[in-house]
């Protein structure tokens, strides 16, 4: 093998420059489509004539369709060619957001948001590989610097851009300014790269350990999402798909722990730091992710905010985790990445708690306030464990325990999405049915409130009923979701004792962030 064609040597001047831009604006595009669609949800239902539960699916597929195609972007790679492979998955990415743009219906749009999900999967871990090629060795920190900085700065743009978009124009320009985008980034890419291929090699694929995978996810993605509204296991269709996922993830389970390439290295999960990190990163993920996409939901389905508006209060996310991200990158290598994990930790069970006193009169500010706040534990929550997760890992086991890290927390997103609109639809059905125990004439003050709707409506009894039960579903609305909330700060906290059966890693050998994101 030519060792300048494995190795070609770094970029530099306006040529790195404008390689960097690409290259990040490849990684903005591809973050901003996990975020900008969960302001647009009421929009696109209304449009498409489904429910919001069902519009949740836009989201939901992406993530399950990008968690299985991330694990191939190793083999694919050593098949194809980085340059190609990357280049190519932008172009598919613009295809599918085409498509995404002009669907007609909810099934054309999920399938062409599938087709987004798998070309998504290899961009990432490209985008970052590609950036520390381009830089010298002595730089390789300022290219991971700023490989995070777009990757941070795609969801705090994602909600405030989609809202935008979606008010001023319509929903479906949400996924049209892929397309310059794109065709930059690839153009430049390509014109800048295309003779610092990497050396490609034929490498067997796991066919039937890709196939299983397939299909335990998108039964099991099946089941959450539809199970609600086809009454759960009274359903057959629900029973069959169940017991699909079931079977076919045991089977999956076997075959990947004997074969000889497997497409996940389960393996990794004999490791005490890999288990625990990742356990940890993915339950804590899917927790995170769920009420990201409720939020938005809540505030314009019963605070009457416009989408934009939804997205200005979700955006101050990313303002402290900007911030935050550098001096993590310098606290980490001298301090215990298990204490720093904790405090990430007992941080989002603090947001999660304040957000769980809401009320339907909430003004803007304390909306805003938990959601400023959650930028500080961010990063000490994704670094710490990722530190912890590859500390410890051979150099050649990097990659696999890097891809099967990634794939259980993207998809745990999808899952964490469908059980939290699952249960805040179940918490909020509770709630209203215990408020309407309550809305009795047999109640004085059930009675008293109803006079007072109509002497304020000046109308009569059923027109003041009707808006009773207006105020009513609200209020169960808001209480279920505060049930979610202190739920998920419940749990950030029972996931702690996962990230202390890790072993410390030596600090002569721990995992260096540069390390961690190649």
């Amino acid at each position: 093998m030519n060792p300048t064609k494995a190795f070609p040597p770094p970029l530099h001047g306006g040529q790195l420059i404008l390689a960097s831009i690409a290259v990040a604006l490849a990684t903005f595009m591809t973050v901003l489509d996990s975020s900008i669609a969960n302001v647009a949800i009421p929009n696109i239902s209304g449009n498409l004539g489904v429910s919001v539960d069902e519009g949740t699916w836009v989201i939901t597929v992406f993530a399950a369709a990008n968690a299985v195609s991330i694990p191939l972007t190793g083999w694919l790679t050593q098949r194809i060619g980085q340059v190609k492979l990357f280049v190519g998955a932008i172009l598919l990415f613009i295809v599918a957001s085409w498509l995404c743009g002009i669907s007609p219906t909810m099934p054309v749009l999920l399938t062409a948001r599938v087709l987004q999900g798998v070309m998504a999967g290899p961009l990432i871990p490209l985008s970052q590989a590609i950036l520390l090629g381009s830089y010298p060795k002595h730089k390789s920190a300022m290219a991971i610097s700023l490989w995070g900085m777009t990757a941070t700065v795609g969801p705090i743009a994602g909600p405030l851009l989609g809202g935008w978009i979606t008010d001023s124009y319509s929903w479906s320009w949400i996924f049209f300014i892929n397309i310059p985008i794109g065709l930059f980034a690839a153009g430049v890419t390509w014109i800048i790269y295309r003779d610092r291929e990497t050396a490609t090699r034929k490498l067997p694929i796991d066919v039937v350990g890709l196939s299983l995978l397939i299909t335990w996810v998108a039964s099991l993605q099946v089941v959450l999402d539809k199970g609600k509204d086809l009454d759960w296991f009274s359903s057959p269709l629900i029973v069959a798909l169940g017991i699909t996922a079931l079977v076919s993830f045991a089977f999956f389970m076997v075959w990947e722990l004997t074969e000889e390439h497997p497409i996940i290295d389960l393996r990794l999960f004999g490791q005490r730091n890999f288990l625990g990190g990742t356990i940890a990163i993915s339950v804590g993920y899917g927790v995170f992710f769920g009420n990201l996409v409720l939020l938005p939901q809540w505030m314009q389905e019963y605070l009457n905010y416009r989408s934009v508006d939804a997205g200005l209060v979700t955006a101050p996310l990313g303002f402290f985790a900007v911030i935050m991200s550098p001096i993590m990158g310098r606290v980490l290598p001298r301090t215990d990445a298990r204490t720093v994990a904790t405090l990430g930790f007992i941080g989002f069970a603090f947001v999660f708690l304040l957000r769980s006193q809401y009320l339907t009169e909430i003004d803007t500010w304390h909306l805003v306030l938990p959601t400023l706040l959650q930028g500080i534990p961010m990063p000490m929550f994704f670094l710490a464990l990722t530190s912890i997760i590859l500390s410890g890992q051979p150099a050649e086991r990097l990659p696999a325990a890097a891809g099967l890290s990634n794939f259980a927390r993207v998809f745990c997103g999808a899952v964490g999405t469908s059980l939290a609109g699952n249960e805040w639809n179940n918490r909020t059905i509770l709630h209203h049915a215990r408020l309407t125990e309550q809305a009795s004439i047999y109640n004085p003050v059930f009675n008293q409130q109803i006079d007072a709707l109509k002497a304020l409506l000046h109308s009569d009894t059923q027109s003041a009923q009707a808006l009773f039960d207006v105020t009513l579903s609200a209020q169960a609305a808001m209480l279920g979701l505060n049930d979610i909330f202190y739920l998920s700060a419940g749990i950030f906290i029972l996931i702690i004792p996962l990230v202390w059966i890790t072993r410390p890693a030596k600090r002569n050998k721990a995992v260096s962030i540069k390390d961690a994101h190649a």
